[in-house]
Order: structure tokens, then sequence, then C-alpha cells
């Protein structure tokens, strides 16, 4: 993984990740928390090293470089892990593309008490640059598989016999009706064509976020937010 920025090198590190390298500017080594990073990453046996402000924004992939980057180890994962902690709340995010929305919904589903995220299809990598960079840490935290196929999820959330709960635009059930206290996987679409009708006949519950007209629907990382929170609130976890 390429980490870029401070917090998120040190939420990497009280996380347990590996990291291989590290690289800093002395603008960065010259504040009392950059400073205080890099001693901390001394005893580490990792290659720690200063760079010029032109190699760092030859390394960075954001425009305005932070001035730390890093190169470390992707967290282990799979969807066994991700399905392990019981009462389950998980999201199964299908075909989801974008990265920013990605990253923002591991971001949601770890402060709402979400007990994993499993990306499906065609989905951006959670562990990519700028999905990390959204999700602020949070994936490298909350038990997280990326490229796992839907049907393979779905078996496993079956196994374990959680209840699907599918989520679509109109037609559902309000989100508070919903029981969301028992072991449950929560099924997203992607953005624009949202899940297949095969998909939503397939599942246990469906469930809409009412909208005021003209709206037609959500963001999708809005929509996991709110019903991850719905759910954190039946469960009384926050």
């Amino acid at each position: 993984m390429l980490l870029d920025g401070l917090h998120l090198v040190e939420d990497a590190v009280g996380a347990g990740i590996t990291l291989e390298t590290v690289a800093f500017t002395a603008r960065v080594l010259s504040t009392a928390e950059g400073a205080h990073l890099a001693e901390t990453l001394s005893g580490a046996s990792l290659e720690v090293v200063e760079v010029s402000g032109s190699m760092m924004a030859a390394m960075s992939p954001v425009p305005s470089p932070s001035g730390v980057v890093a190169i470390a180890t992707r967290p282990a994962s799979s969807i066994s892990k991700t399905l392990a902690v019981a009462p389950q709340l998980v999201l199964l995010a299908v075909d989801v593309q974008d990265p920013g929305n990605v990253g923002a919904i591991v971001r949601a589903s770890e402060a709402g008490g979400a007990t994993g995220v499993a990306f499906c299809g065609a989905s951006a990598d959670p562990f990519g640059w700028k999905a990390l960079r959204g999700s602020m840490g949070s994936a490298l935290r909350l038990p997280t598989v990326a490229g796992v196929s839907l049907d393979c999820a779905l078996a496993a959330a079956r196994e374990r016999h959680l209840r699907v709960v599918a989520t679509l635009p109109r037609g559902g059930a309000r989100p508070e009706t919903i029981d969301l206290r028992q072991p449950t996987a929560l099924l997203f679409g992607g953005e624009g064509p949202g899940l297949p009708d095969a998909v939503l006949d397939s599942a246990d519950a469906r469930v809409s976020i009412p909208m005021q007209a003209p709206v037609e629907s959500l963001n999708i990382a809005v929509a996991a937010a709110l019903l991850v929170y719905e759910a954190a609130s039946q469960r009384g976890s926050i």
C-alpha cells in the first residue's frame, strides 16, 4: 500500500501495519509531530529516509504533497475475517467504482460500529491510496476485504445465518421498521445501476431511505452511513 500523509502513517503504526519504507521532507521533520513520528520509527526494522521537496512531489500521488509517504504491507483480509465478529453488521458493496466513495463507506462503517465491509465485483480497491485517504485510516483497523465475488460473500453470510437486507432507492421498507439488531448483511449496489433484480429478489428484506422529491437517490456512502447509524441506534452501541 502507498500511504500518504502524517496521520495516515501514524494510524498504520497504531494498527500494527508493517511499514517497509517511510520518506519525510525536511519541512515535516522540523515539526514536533513529524520529528516524533520519525523517532518512533527509528527503532523499527524499516527504512526511514529524508527526501527533497521535488522528490516528494514525484513520490506522492496528490497535487499538494503532505511531506510524508510510506510503503506498507496490506493488512491480511478475507471474507471469513470480515464476518467473524458477532453480532455482525457487515456491509457488502457491489461495483462501487469511485475510490472516494469506497473510503467514505469504510470510514462511516467504523464510526457507526459496523463489524466489517466487503467490496465485491468491480469495486475500487479500499487499499488504494485515494480510498485509504478517504477512509482516514479506518480500512487499516476495520476488517475489510476486496476482490470477493458477491456470490461468495452472500454464501458466507448465509452460512453464518446473517439476515441479508438489500438497499434500493424506492419501494423498500423504512429503515426504522427493519430489525437491524440481529446479525445483518447490508447489501449496496454501485453508483448508477444499483443492485440487479435477481439480487434484490434473493434478499430477506429490502430497505429504502425516505427522500423528498425530486431527489431520486442518495450518494452510496451517505446511504451507507445513514443505515449504519440506524443499526447503531437500534443496537444502542453509540
